[in-house]
Formats: C-alpha cells, sequence, structure tokens
C-alpha cells in the first residue's frame, strides 16, 4: 500500500545515469544489521567484522541534500566491494563519488570516484596523503549520520527477526521515510 502511493519510492539506480538530474558528488557506505543465527548456510550471514550473523545494506547519497538515492542487501558474510560489483550501481561520468576503503578498486569502474590512500606494509602515508585522508573523510562524513538516522529505527538496529527475504523490501520503505521526513520523496498533492 505505501509503495502504490508513490510517495515512498526511492530513485533508484537509474536516477544516477539519467543526464537530467545526476547528482553531482555522492556518497556511498555500508550498514550491518544483526539477524538470529540461521539454521542453514550460516556461513554466508557470518559477518567478519564483529564476529555475528548480519544482514548487510548498501546506501548511495547525495551528498549535497543528503537524499538516499538507492539502496541494495546483501548477506553479511561478503565483502563492501563485492556488495558494490553485485548491486550494478553506475555512475554518470560526471558525478564524483566518494566512498570508505571498504572500496578498494571501484577506480575501475568509474573513473571519478575517491577512496583514501591505505599505507602498505613497507612504507608509511606520506603528510600530504594523510591531509588527502582527512580532506576526502570531511567530505565523506554525510553518510554516517543517514545510517544513524535509519539505525533509529529498531527493526535495523536491534536483531531482525523477520523473513530475510522482505528485508530489501523494508530497507527501501525506511529510507524512503527519510527522504519524506528530508522533504524531499513528498508529491504534490
Amino acid at each position: 500500500m505505501l509503495l502504490q502511493s508513490g510517495n515512498f519510492r526511492l530513485k533508484g539506480k537509474k536516477a544516477l545515469l539519467n543526464q537530467a538530474e545526476i547528482p553531482v558528488v555522492t556518497v556511498m557506505d555500508v550498514t550491518e544489521t544483526p539477524i538470529e543465527r540461521p539454521k542453514k548456510k550460516q556461513k554466508d550471514f557470518l559477518g567478519g567484522k564483529r564476529g555475528y550473523h548480519t544482514l548487510k545494506s548498501q546506501l548511495v547519497a547525495d551528498q549535497t541534500t543528503e537524499e538516499i538515492i538507492c539502496v541494495f542487501c546483501g548477506k553479511g558474510r561478503g565483502h563492501d566491494f563485492s556488495l558494490f560489483k553485485k548491486s550494478r550501481v553506475r555512475f554518470h561520468p560526471l558525478t564524483t563519488s566518494i566512498e570508505d576503503s571498504g572500496y578498494q578498486g571501484i577506480a575501475a569502474y568509474h573513473s571519478n570516484s575517491y577512496t583514501p590512500k591505505k599505507k602498505s606494509k613497507n612504507r608509511k602515508l606520506t603528510e600530504l596523503e594523510k591531509e588527502y585522508n582527512k580532506a576526502l573523510a570531511k567530505e565523506r562524513i554525510i553518510i554516517e549520520p543517514i545510517n544513524r538516522k535509519l539505525k533509529i529505527f529498531k527493526i535495523l538496529s536491534c536483531k531482525y527477526r523477520n523473513r530475510r527475504r522482505r528485508y530489501s523490501l523494508r530497507v527501501n520503505l525506511l529510507a524512503a521515510i527519510y527522504n519524506c521526513e528530508l522533504g524531499i520523496g513528498i508529491a504534490a498533492s
């Protein structure tokens, strides 16, 4: 019923390529939601970060308006960059994309994307690279309050006990509610 009204829909992946409404700068991040231990195929859901079973949600947001453009969900085991490849999210060549270090290698998919520099085993970061990382973090930080505002809903912050098949639908609805609170997703009536 909420989806049929049209007020609770995200723009979707196609909006990132649409010439008329391409965002100038996008930020992308993944958040995890804990789930109860599955009876079958537990390894697929075992998140490596904290060691419990999770579902992941990848959010793509416009940096200037803080609007969530699209959401893609997956199992907790995969890496953030693997989730990006599965989502098939593509950016317009003029759109700048800012990610965290979990998206190392995204430049092969989108040349206008920025990730922090990592130190190697043999050498430390130079002062210039540290300044670059700090400036990038200031630009990328906008996605973290968006994650927090979505985690206000207990269905995402506490253990998700509903059907895992419907998780993506629920995250999309919560993202649309967040956009409505911003005043973006409200249709003219």
